[in-house]
């Protein structure tokens, strides 16, 4: 099942961008439009502080939520571990 699009273009695509690096998009909660849980969810993975960031529906500034969850995703330790560690061809 595909989940609705997020009203807002400039999050939208932080979206995209999040589950192209395996993050999981819910949406639905209290009072975000949603939320995105890492992939990884370890011990290590900053003490699990930024294992879930919450997505708001009607951010005061749409182009700043959005590098806020693109600086998320992107500032995974895990993930850059994993990065480091895989051998380039």
């Amino acid at each position: 099942m595909t989940r609705p699009s997020h009203p807002k273009k400039e999050i939208e695509t932080a979206l995209k961008h999040a589950e192209a690096e395996g993050w999981r998009v819910e949406v639905g909660g209290s009072h975000a439009w949603g939320k995105i849980y890492c992939p990884y969810n370890d011990d290590e993975c900053r003490c699990g502080e930024f294992c879930i960031a919450s997505v708001w529906g009607t951010p005061k500034n749409p182009g700043s939520h959005a590098r806020a969850i693109r600086r998320v995703v992107d500032k995974c330790s895990t993930h850059k571990r994993r990065d480091e560690a895989e051998p380039e061809d």
